[in-house]
C-alpha cells in the first residue's frame, strides 16, 4: 500500500495534522474483497442468497460497502503512517477530513496530540535553603498533650451549667419566622463553644443545665453555605438532654504503658521525638524537592497537550472538592470559575514537572531494576499487611506494574536531584 504523507502547519507544539493517502490499487483490491463478502451474504427479493447480480448488490449496499472499506483501511493506514514518522500520539488520532471516491485514492486528514520536545535547563547544583527540622521539647510536649486529649473520657455531670468543652446532647427545633414553617427536630451532640458551631448556639448553651430550654434567633446571610438556610430568619429552641464533662488522664508512667510497650513516660517521649524527627525529615525533603523542581521548571517553557491538561484538571477538581467537603452543585458561578482555574493551573504544573523529571531520568540513565521492583513489592506487602504473592497478582493486572515503575522512577529521579543540589543550612 502506497501512502503519501504530508505534514501541514500545526496549531502549536503538541497538536499535529497529517494527510494520509491510500493508493487506488489498494482501494480497488479492498473494494472487490468487500463486494464479494456482501454478494455472498446478500438477501435480495427474487434471488437466492448469494446469487444476486453483483451490480445489483453494489447498488443496494453501496453505502455499507464504502463504510466497510474505510473502517478496514483507515486505522491500519494511520498506524503505519505514524510508525513511519516515528510518532507516538498522546491521544487517538481523529479524522477531520475524508475524501473517498470510487476508482480514486482514499485521502484523509488526521489530527492528534504529541508530547512536547524541549531542552533541559541546568538541573544539577541547584541552590536551595533547608528549613529548620530540629524537634524541640515543646514539640514533644505538644504531641504528648495531643495524645492526652485523644484519651480524654467524658463523664456525666449533674447540678451545674454547661462549660466550655462539655459534650452536650441537645434537642433543637427551628421555625422559619417569615414562612412560619417548622424545621425538622434534631437530636444532636454538641461540643460547647466549638468554633464550628453557630456563635448564637454557643452563647445560648453556656450555663444551661440538664432539662433546661432556651430560645435564640439566627439571621442567615444570603450566601450561607447551607442553601436550605440561606437568607432565612430562624428561631431555635434548644433543650439540654444531658451533659458530659471532659476528664483528662494524668501524664505518668501508667499513661505511657497504655500506648504500647513503654516502661515509663520518658520512653514514650523518646518514641514521640523519634517519630517527629522522621516526619520533619520527610517534610524537609519534600520542601527541598518542591523548591528544586520549581527552580528547574521556571527555566523552561513549552506547550502541553490540551486533552491531557483537561483530563488532569477534571481529576483535580474532584480531589479539591473532596478535601473541602463540598459538591460542585453547591458552588456559585464565581467559585466554580475559581476552582476550574486552580485545578487547571495545578494540572499544568504537575504534567510539566513529570515531563521534566522523565527527561532527566532518560538523560541520566536512571531506571528501575528488577531487584528494586522486588523490594518495592515486599515493602508494599509489609505496609499493607498482605502476602507478597497477593501484591504480585494485583500488580500483574494491566498497566499497574508500569504505573508502579513510573512512580518509582519519579522518586528515584527526585532523590538524584536532591543529592546533586547545593543545600544551604
Amino acid at each position: 500500500m502506497k501512502k503519501e504523507i504530508k505534514k501541514t502547519k500545526k496549531p502549536n507544539d503538541c497538536q499535529k495534522e497529517m494527510e494520509v493517502t491510500v493508493s487506488e490499487k489498494k482501494i480497488s483490491k479492498e473494494y472487490q474483497k468487500t463486494l464479494n463478502h456482501f454478494a455472498g451474504r446478500a438477501k435480495i427479493k427474487g434471488f437466492r442468497k448469494g446469487k444476486a447480480p453483483r451490480n445489483l448488490v453494489e447498488q443496494m449496499y453501496h453505502d455499507e460497502i464504502k463504510s466497510n472499506i474505510i473502517n478496514n483501511l483507515a486505522p491500519k493506514a494511520i498506524h503505519e503512517s505514524l510508525m513511519k514518522e516515528n510518532i507516538s500520539p498522546v491521544t487517538s488520532p481523529v479524522i477531520t477530513d475524508l475524501d473517498f471516491q470510487e476508482d480514486k485514492p482514499l485521502k484523509m486528514k488526521i489530527q492528534f496530540e504529541v508530547w512536547p520536545e524541549f531542552e533541559l535547563p541546568k538541573y544539577k547544583n541547584i541552590k536551595v535553603k533547608e528549613e529548620d527540622k530540629s524537634v524541640s521539647t515543646e514539640d514533644v510536649n505538644k504531641s504528648l498533650n495531643d495524645l492526652r486529649e485523644k484519651s480524654a473520657k467524658y463523664k456525666p455531670v449533674k447540678n451545674r451549667g454547661i462549660k466550655k468543652d462539655d459534650y452536650v446532647m441537645a434537642e433543637i427545633k427551628g421555625m422559619d419566622l417569615d414562612s412560619k414553617k417548622m424545621l425538622p427536630t434534631e437530636k444532636t451532640v454538641v461540643l460547647a463553644e466549638h468554633p464550628d458551631n453557630d456563635p448564637a448556639l454557643n452563647e445560648a448553651l453556656i450555663g444551661m443545665k440538664e432539662e433546661e430550654q432556651k430560645e435564640f434567633r439566627v439571621s442567615y446571610k444570603k450566601d450561607h453555605k447551607n442553601k436550605r438556610l440561606a437568607g432565612k430568619n430562624i428561631r431555635y429552641t434548644v433543650k439540654v438532654l444531658s451533659i458530659k464533662e471532659k476528664s483528662l488522664p494524668e501524664l505518668n508512667n501508667d499513661f505511657a504503658k497504655d500506648f504500647g510497650e513503654f516502661k515509663d513516660l520518658n520512653s514514650l517521649k523518646d518514641e514521640i521525638k523519634k517519630e517527629l524527627n522522621s516526619a520533619r525529615e520527610n517534610i524537609s525533603k519534600q520542601n527541598l524537592t518542591e523548591k528544586i523542581i520549581k527552580k528547574i521548571s521556571e527555566k523552561v517553557d513549552f506547550e502541553l497537550p490540551e486533552s491531557v491538561v483537561e483530563q488532569e484538571a477534571k481529576s483535580n477538581i474532584q480531589k479539591i472538592l473532596s478535601s473541602r467537603q463540598r459538591v460542585q452543585s453547591q458552588l456559585s458561578e464565581k467559585e466554580k470559575k475559581a476552582l476550574q482555574v486552580e485545578a487547571r493551573d495545578k494540572a499544568k504544573q504537575s504534567i510539566k514537572n513529570h515531563l521534566i523529571l522523565n527527561k532527566i531520568a532518560e538523560k541520566e540513565n536512571i531506571n528501575i531494576s528488577d531487584k528494586e521492583l522486588e523490594e518495592e513489592y515486599k515493602s508494599l506487602a509489609k505496609s499493607n499487611n498482605v502476602p507478597l504473592i497477593k501484591i504480585k497478582e494485583y500488580m500483574s493486572q494491566e498497566g499497574r506494574k508500569d504505573d508502579l515503575k513510573q512512580n518509582m522512577l519519579i522518586r528515584k529521579t527526585i532523590d538524584f536531584l536532591v543529592d546533586n543540589a547545593k543545600i544551604e543550612k
